[in-house]
């Protein structure tokens, strides 16, 4: 008696070869974040004006989110294509070599981004209402 083991479904196939389209841009996302990161830090250097640091705080943090969104590809990509359908799978790729490096590199851009949310973006001081 042969046992049928089934295979992944076409979902998961289609979204991991998805995934690893995007991941090829991974590079390229992290460059843009480092060069608005690197915008960033100037203008704070230069004592910039509060609407300009509104301005390259936003765009650092759309350029740490690209990067993110291309990160997660990456590692949902290493993970394999078995790792869509069963959270074991996903657990076991986890602790692979590969799959910690890709796990590691999304909780640095994370952490950063949360940290660019909280202290990055100036907030512009709104005008208190009058009670009348």
């Amino acid at each position: 008696m042969a046992f049928f083991r089934p295979r992944v479904s076409r979902e998961a196939e289609v979204r991991y070869h998805a995934d690893q389209e995007i991941s090829k841009s991974f590079p390229e996302m992290l460059d843009k974040a480092r060069q608005a990161e690197r915008t960033l830090r100037d203008l704070r250097a230069a004592t910039a004006d509060e609407i300009e640091l509104l301005g390259a705080g936003r765009a650092f943090d759309q350029a740490l989110t690209e990067a993110l969104r291309a990160a997660e590809a990456g590692q949902r990509a290493t993970f394999g294509v078995k790792s869509y359908d069963d959270r074991i799978a996903r657990r076991k790729a986890k602790a692979t070599p590969a799959g910690s490096m890709w796990t590691a590199e999304v909780e640095r851009l994370r952490t950063m981004r949360e940290d660019n949310r909280m202290w990055g973006i100036p907030r512009l001081p709104r005008p208190v209402p009058t009670i009348v």
